[in-house]
């Protein structure tokens, strides 16, 4: 069985640590796991009732619940932006609670991870981005939780991918994620 886990990454920065995070990710997945990570969160408008019509809904919004819908699972990757979770990251979480009852995030495995600049590695932030993804239906995998502080310092001049115990705890997270799909 393969097993697809579809990665958001709440950074738009070219050279985001998070976004390097979740390249690590998929290049340790092993050979019966797929990460894709999603392009064109930027491009999705603020979620807007009045535009989430049949005849309305964003192409960016129709191409992220797509991708979305074939997903077994879902990783995201949370920087924190003034205590919170990044507005691109929630407005996404957002688009994927709908349409209500059919949403493409609800019941499927989801686990935050990430990292930050400060001390705590974007605690708050991927706690917050938990609570939004479990309201909006996903099934939260609680277990699986990985802060990596200290981005700007610590992935200067190295590349998480290189990073020995960032290895070790990327393929745990994924390991964990991927058993709560075939649970």
């Amino acid at each position: 069985m393969s097993v697809k886990i579809l990665a958001l990454v709440g950074s738009l920065r070219s050279g985001s640590h998070n976004r390097q995070l979740a390249e690590a990710a998929r290049s340790l997945a092993p050979s019966d796991v797929e990460i894709e990570i999603f392009d064109g969160l930027g491009d999705l408008p603020f979620y807007n009732e009045d535009i989430d019509t049949e005849a309305d809904v964003p192409a960016a919004a129709t191409r992220l619940r797509d991708v979305a819908g074939a997903a077994d699972a879902f990783l995201l990757f949370a920087p924190e932006y003034n205590g919170t979770i990044p507005a691109v990251l929630k407005n996404a979480i957002d688009w994927l609670s709908r349409p209500f009852g059919a949403a493409a995030l609800s019941g499927k495995p989801t686990a935050v991870i990430g990292t930050a600049f400060g001390q705590y590695g974007g605690v708050w932030a991927q706690d917050e981005a938990r609570k939004s993804a479990g309201i909006a239906g996903a099934a939260i995998v609680d277990e699986v939780k990985l802060s990596i502080p200290g981005s700007m310092t610590r992935f200067a001049e190295t590349h998480p991918a290189d990073d020995s115990e960032v290895v070790e705890q990327l393929t745990t997270a994924i390991a964990k994620l991927t058993a709560n799909v075939s649970a």
